[in-house]
């Protein structure tokens, strides 16, 4: 049967102190919305239905980006959990299939728990999701269970003291034929404590009509929700301790794991070493085998077999290593491809440039990519090698086998196998720093008289 999801994504989040709607509050570098997009998508949903309200504009702006057929719609009150799904309506007016509610603050639901889900809806025309929970928390309702019959849930507002010591909870994820969905909630009413339609209410609605509803259960480190900075970083923790245990399983080598800090699409090969402290930002792919020392920061790069990169390396987006590359301390690329065996060691800024294989580029050498206004970029060929202190003024261009002599400025191409050298003329003048010294110190001598 066909999937649609209904993402919930309406809230400000008031406890999150902030003007960023909360579903866009990144854990691992990636919005919170988009890793429940993700969740989700596992299951090729038809469509995705994405309700937003607080920043809607922006929520939308992020929730196409990660599926661009992602349908966005607009709850201008929050009027509760069932006043929202019931914004996606229209949306899926000529929809025939199952219905799952995702919340965009929720991101760690695991695809194989809703695939769970979507086969006890084969049986069951109601489907909700809960978890024990450790310790008693006043925010979740309770899953009164007959057996495998979900009679109703009672938000903790509502619940009597035998019910709040329930231990099986309710996550606020559920599944249902789109149809009956939207039937049930024109039923919710808003008599309650909170004054809101709580979407909860559809249990209770469902059995005295006959239906038949039941929950399945999860892990609780699933449903982990962020209302709060601090919620937030339990959930970026809670991420990187699972993206780090899946590495030590895939056979990198952590040296300090607890350091480590991974993006949501951290890609790494086995056998890889990566030293303590070093930062993985969105899009880094790592292959097999090579080594990260410590200190270094990654974003949307893509480092081959065999590479050394590091200490207090940056490699920043476009950055694309060959295999066997070295790159070094306090080194800067940017936009760039370093082919096989070329070595980029010290403190040096290569942007929007290509360096060819086996290529030797010596300590504090910069592309001068940028004019003020335009990017230009520079070409090294292969088995260059390129002096310390060397600027390259691009558009610039350096043939195979060329060198540069050390402090040269290139405001020229170098035809292959020239060597280039464009520094001013040395002078030494004999004896003249004895002078000069003595005549300082005889002027710093006055000065202090007179002072």
């Amino acid at each position: 049967m066909s999937i649609a999801l209904v993402i919930l994504a309406a809230g400000k989040g008031t406890r999150m102190h902030s003007d960023i709607p909360k579903v866009l509050h990144p854990i691992a570098q990636t919005p919170m919305l988009v890793h429940a997009m993700r969740a989700g998508a596992s299951l090729s949903p038809e469509r995705t239905v994405i309700v937003a309200g607080h920043g809607a504009e922006a929520v939308e702006k992020v929730a196409i980006a990660e599926d661009e057929s992602a349908i966005v719609v607009r709850q201008e009150e929050q009027l509760g959990t069932a006043h929202a799904v019931m914004q996606a309506r229209d949306a899926l007016s000529d929809f025939e299939g199952n219905v799952i509610v995702l919340y965009g603050d929720t991101p760690f639901i695991e695809p194989d728990t809703l695939q769970r889900m979507i086969e006890a809806r084969a049986s069951h025309d109601l489907v909700m999701l809960g978890f024990d929970i450790a310790q008693v928390q006043p925010r979740y309702g309770r899953l009164i269970m007959d057996g495998d019959k979900l009679v109703k849930v009672v938000e903790y507002k509502e619940a009597n003291e035998e019910q709040r010591a329930i231990r099986f909870t309710n996550s606020g994820l559920l599944t249902c034929d789109a149809k009956l969905l939207f039937d049930l909630i024109d039923q919710v009413s808003n008599e309650n404590a909170s004054g809101e339609f709580y979407l909860t209410e559809i249990v209770a609605i469902a059995n005295a009509r006959g239906l038949t509803a039941t929950a399945i259960k999860c892990d609780e480190s699933e449903t982990l929700g962020v209302d709060s900075r601090a919620d937030l970083a339990a959930a970026d923790a809670e991420f990187q301790s699972r993206a780090r245990a899946t590495l030590l399983e895939l056979g990198v080598t952590l040296m300090a794991p607890e350091t480590v800090y991974l993006a949501a699409d951290t890609v790494i090969g086995r056998d890889t070493v990566i030293e303590p402290n070093v930062v993985f930002g969105p899009g880094v792919t790592i292959e097999s085998g090579a080594t990260i020392r410590s200190f270094s920061y990654f974003e949307d790069c893509h480092v081959s077999r065999g590479a050394i990169v590091g200490p207090f390396a940056r490699l920043r987006p476009g950055a694309e290593l060959g295999e066997n590359t070295r790159i070094g301390n306090f080194v800067e690329i940017k936009n760039s491809e370093i082919a096989e065996g070329a070595k980029v060691n010290h403190l040096s800024y290569v942007g929007d440039a290509s360096v060819g294989a086996a290529s030797n580029i010596g300590a504090g050498t910069i592309t001068c990519n940028y004019d003020g206004v335009l990017k230009h970029r520079t070409v090294i060929g292969e088995n260059v090698f390129v002096g310390s202190n060397t600027l390259m003024v691009a558009p610039v261009s350096l043939g195979n086998g060329a060198m540069t002599a050390a402090g040269t400025v290139v405001t020229r191409d170098v035809e292959p196998d020239a060597l280039a050298m464009g520094r001013a003329r040395q002078g030494n003048k004999p004896g003249y720093a004895k002078k000069l010294v003595e005549m300082l110190k005889a002027k710093k001598a006055r000065k202090d008289k007179g002072a």
